[in-house]
């Protein structure tokens, strides 16, 4: 289990063991955007391009820290989108996020669209959102562990 950060000064950003000598950051812990810069980078070339592996890297790290990076420029929304759910949305759906910054995730990203709806990937509070559009208004919202699947059942339905 990751346990804290370790400063960028020392040679890592987390520790995998228990130790008594590393101080565990809580939710109100900020870093600042270099370090957050060197983390992900680490993150990222451990990961290699999985995003199973990713996912894995980012539920270990402190809660401030991982909230900065799912909301930052460092991360695309797909890696976003892979770490709350641990599924592939499709290509398209996949393309249209990979070239979105997860800071985008804030106030929302369209992952697909149909001839009835739109459907948005946001963050909220730490959490995953998704909205159900008619083109005008929002029309179904959902947010939690499985938003996900409860828009895709709305909108199939919905015909």
């Amino acid at each position: 289990m990751i346990i804290g950060f370790r400063s960028a000064r020392e040679s890592g950003y987390y520790i995998q063991e228990n130790s008594d000598t590393i101080d565990t950051l809580n939710d109100t812990t900020s870093v600042s955007f270099s370090e957050l810069a060197r983390i992900t980078d680490q993150i990222l070339e451990k990961a290699e391009d999985d995003p199973e592996i990713l996912a894995r890297e980012l539920d270990g790290l402190a809660p401030g820290i991982k909230n900065e990076l799912l909301t930052s420029d460092l991360l695309n929304a797909y890696q976003v989108f892979f770490y709350f759910f641990r599924e592939d949305p499709g290509d398209l759906e996949q393309d249209r996020l990979t070239l979105q910054p997860a800071s985008a995730l804030m106030t929302g990203v369209m992952m697909s669209e149909t001839e009835l709806f739109e459907l948005f990937f946001s963050i909220e509070a730490g959490e995953p959102v998704f909205s159900v559009s008619d083109g005008d208004r929002v029309v179904a919202r959902f947010r939690g562990a499985d938003s996900y699947q409860k828009a895709l059942q709305f909108h199939d339905e919905s015909f």
